[in-house]
């Protein structure tokens, strides 16, 4: 009797397993369904090209793209052998120095501005934020205008002044300032909208006791907006640095890397290898190596950027 009852409860909870596991299967089917698009696009726009890429940047290629010659390091010896490849390295970085802080700091500016309770402000904000919507060919071609060295409207102003005029994108001494502005100008828009939402997000009774404890304004900016902002900031930064080392758009409209390579940042570098020399194996190394650094760049901002950030 006892054995009959103990095969019993036995049999039951092998059913129960069974059952357990069937569920199991039929949930992870289900989450796999429901994932299934996404894991599609991200094969296909995502996965392929970055193992493709990695696979190109180890061989010669034809004008099609076809490789040819199996050559192991040797794509990534020559890029830093290049003087071409090793100056747009070091446009690069400068770039991001001239752009990254002005925009943030500019933005967060116009941030503080826009977030006081006054009378049509909200005209202010869609201005300040107006630079979003606008595209890049757009954006530039407004500058294009703007630099042109003999109708632009910056070499009026300074004639007016009694200055001699710039060429803006002519000139290797300004052309990389040129385009800087120009990127600022574009992304001001963007940063303020993001930096606002965490200013106002920010809980209004740290200010009130702040009030009542007679603190100054510059004291208040001190120590409860910038603290309390800074995981919107430390977002915008971490950004701000990514979009800036892919930049291209206003390169290619405005420059094309000149004069005398001074614009010729890292992806216009491997546009112009691939798609004007032909040289996909090249290129790719180009794009592996531009990878690693934007990835070391989020890594180390990650690493002394985000101790400083203060959550609620």
């Amino acid at each position: 009797m006892a054995n009959s009852a103990l095969e019993a409860n036995e049999t039951f909870m092998y059913q129960v397993e069974r059952v357990k596991k069937k569920n199991r299967k039929l949930s992870f089917i289900k989450g796999m369904l429901f994932l299934l698009p996404s894991l599609i696009l991200f094969s296909v726009f995502l996965f392929y090209p970055m193992l493709k890429t990695i696979y190109l940047s180890f061989f010669l290629t034809d004008a099609k793209g076809a490789t040819t010659v199996f050559v192991g390091w040797d794509n990534y010896k020559e890029i830093f052998t290049d003087s071409v490849f090793l100056k747009g390295m070091k446009n690069t970085f400068l770039f991001v120095f001239y752009t990254v802080p002005l925009t943030v700091i500019i933005s967060l500016f116009l941030t503080v501005i826009a977030n006081e309770k006054l009378k049509g402000i909200g005209v202010f904000r869609t201005i300040f934020s107006s630079t979003m919507g606008v595209s890049v060919a757009a954006a530039s071609v407004f500058w294009l205008y703007l630099f042109n060295p003999t109708m632009g409207l910056l070499n009026k102003f300074l004639e007016l002044l009694g200055a001699e005029s710039i060429g803006w994108l002519t000139d290797p001494d300004w052309a990389l300032f040129a385009v800087s502005v120009t990127t600022i100008w574009m992304n001001i828009g963007f940063t303020f909208l993001i930096l606002l939402g965490g200013l106002q997000s920010i809980d209004s009774s740290l200010y009130e006791s702040a009030d009542i404890e007679g603190s100054s304004y510059f004291y208040k900016l001190r120590r409860i907006t910038i603290p309390m902002l800074s995981p919107t900031l430390f977002f915008v930064i971490t950004v701000s640095i990514i979009n800036a080392f892919q930049t291209f758009g206003q390169i290619d409209i405005l420059t094309q890397g000149g004069p005398a390579n001074e614009t010729n940042l890292i992806v216009y570098s491997i546009y112009r290898e691939a798609f004007v020399n032909y040289q996909f194996g090249s290129a790719s190394a180009q794009a592996i190596v531009l990878f690693i650094f934007i990835l070391l760049m989020t890594a180390l901002q990650f690493k002394l950027g985000e101790r400083r950030v203060h959550y609620q």
